[in-house]
């Protein structure tokens, strides 16, 4: 959540008098996202003790917030005690006598060294109820009224960003040039023999506000332009589900001639923050399978984890999967635990011991739609449910976005690229009228696949999925709000991680960082340091590395 939408929900929580006192504003802030609750959920917690303390007239004070944070941190002790308590439990101990004072401690040190400030997707109950939506309940009607919405908001964006009076439909024969927007689709001849999409087998399928939805093939020729792209763009890709900006004519001929190729507004910068060394923080990025195809001992994963207890990184981002359902092993039936009994042994026990050596870090887990320990296989994506208490450990859905010092991370363990790569037909246009960037543009493969979703503003912008990586998305069209990259007026992230079987590689595109730090069954995984105490946006900070598990 932005700065800016936490103030309104603190203003409609606790009133305009907080708000208007910078001190008691800034404070409310910090403990929101220190303890990661939202505003509503910190006045309920305000009421509880003016009721407990009897108190009729309820004026919120800088006492208020030392009696808040007091119960917080009572609230996150209690937790860390349960946990202390069942180790101890299965034989590493019976000090009973000491654990509330060991977890107090533990506490103190966790609040007092931690770094780094972690904002994430609300967790309340009916937030989680939403994620956690019941699939293969799809309905035809809601299906196509999502996919036409889709259209319908970027028709907007185009109209706005480019002074478009009004917007055209393709399938109707003028012979004024007009512009239109739709969704590439296959011919049906294409589609039913499995071809991949090229410019012979282009159609544009419009919205029913905007053109019935109707099909209509489209022709680029030889004048045929790119405007209004990023200075260094070398052309445009088309893919199954692209919602394109068309300028162009339909002669009566029974296609659509495209004069002009319109780019999609960019996605808003994001503010420079201010140079602040004490947001500086460290960052391990690593993607599954993490055991080898021949067995499920976990050795790579092993391997990594000697380095995070050595090198004790603020953050440790892990994405799934943990338990692989394709794993050779799983598949064949040979194996002599649960799924949760693995995750249990390789990962959670794993992960408690480095937050004991390195309290003030900081765990994200993000599944996969092939965990074998996740009850919700389809994308979007729930959270895995939660297997311990410690508060340091954060459950994200897939795909996800949250921020780390107020520097916004973008996160998918679906291997979009390589599905963009297997579908996409890049044509090199002339580029004409391109908006200057304040940062040289490269433009290779990977930046193009890369910029497709920041453009299309999604983390699976294709429809349909490919028949033969069907499996590993489990596409719920119904649900595609969950896969939105970014919202109208919101910025694009700053990091976007996207683990790939393609090359790993660290690229800048156009204002956002994207990383593909491979995955650590292949002995890869990436390292991030961000410099607080810098100029420029987030992603002139970043210093990202990828590197060997062994």
């Amino acid at each position: 959540m932005s700065t800016d939408n936490l103030r309104n929900e603190i203003e409609q929580h606790f009133g305009e008098a907080v708000v208007a006192d910078d001190a008691l504003l800034r404070d409310c802030m910090s403990l929101c996202r220190t303890f990661n609750i939202s505003a509503q959920d910190l006045s309920f917690k305000w009421q509880a003790i003016n009721f407990n303390n009897k108190q009729s007239l309820q004026i919120f004070t800088p006492q208020s917030v030392v009696e808040l944070r007091a119960q917080l941190q009572s609230g996150q002790a209690k937790a860390v005690t349960s946990t202390i308590s069942r180790n101890f439990t299965r034989g590493r101990g019976t000090l009973h006598g000491k654990l509330k004072h060991v977890a107090a401690k533990k506490l103190d040190e966790t609040l007092s060294t931690s770094k780094v400030i972690f904002q994430g997707p609300r967790m309340d109950e009916l937030s989680r109820k939403s994620r956690s939506y019941r699939y293969m309940h799809e309905k035809v009607l809601e299906r196509s009224e999502v996919l036409d919405e889709r259209i319908d908001c970027f028709a907007e964006l185009v109209q706005r960003h480019y002074h478009i009076d009004e917007l055209g439909d393709p399938a109707c024969a003028t012979e004024e040039t007009v512009t239109v927007v739709g969704r590439i689709v296959l011919d049906a001849e294409a589609a039913s023999s499995g071809v991949k999409i090229n410019e012979s087998s282009l159609v544009l399928e419009s919205s029913r506000m905007m053109g019935s939805g109707v099909r209509v093939p489209i022709r680029l020729t030889s004048e045929t332009r790119l405007r209004g792209s990023i200075k260094g763009t070398t052309g445009v890709s088309f893919f199954p589900g692209a919602i394109v900006a068309l300028r162009g004519r339909n002669g009566g001929g029974g296609f659509f001639s495209v004069d002009d190729v319109l780019a999609l507004p960019p996605v808003q910068a994001p503010s420079p923050p201010l140079s602040d060394p004490s947001t500086s923080f460290s960052m391990y990025i690593a993607c599954g399978p993490f055991t080898a195809d021949s067995d499920l001992h976990y050795k790579p994963w092993s391997q990594l984890f000697q380095k995070l207890t050595s090198a004790k990184p603020a953050v440790v981002l892990l994405i799934g999967p943990f338990v692989d359902a394709d794993h050779p092993q799983v598949v064949a039936g040979d194996i002599g635990k649960t799924p949760s009994e693995i995750f249990e042994r390789h990962f959670q026990e794993a992960l408690r011991d480095f937050l004991l050596q390195s309290p003030g870090s900081i765990v994200l887990l993000v599944p996969s739609v092939r965990d074998l320990i996740s009850d919700h296989i389809v994308f979007p994506q729930s959270e895995l449910r939660s297997f311990g208490t410690d508060p340091r450990i954060h459950y994200l859905p897939n795909p996800c976005r949250f921020s780390l010092n107020g520097v916004s991370f973008g996160v998918t363990s679906v291997d979009v690229l390589f599905h963009l790569r297997k579908e996409e037909y890049f044509k090199r246009l002339q580029d004409v009228d391109p908006s200057v960037s304040d940062h040289a543009q490269t433009s290779d493969a990977m930046v193009s696949l890369a910029r497709n979703l920041l453009q299309q503003r999604s983390f699976y912008p294709i429809f349909p999925v490919p028949l033969d990586v069907s499996h590993e998305v489990n596409l719920d069209v119904t649900h595609s709000e969950g896969l939105r990259l970014g919202t109208e007026g919101e910025c694009a992230p700053d990091i976007l991680v996207l683990p790939s079987r393609l090359k790993q590689f660290s690229k800048m595109v156009d204002n956002s960082m994207v990383i593909n730090p491979s995955f650590v069954q292949k002995g890869f995984y990436a390292q991030l340091s961000y410099a607080g105490q810098a100029s420029g946006i987030p992603r002139d900070r970043v210093d990202v590395e990828i590197s060997k598990v062994a």
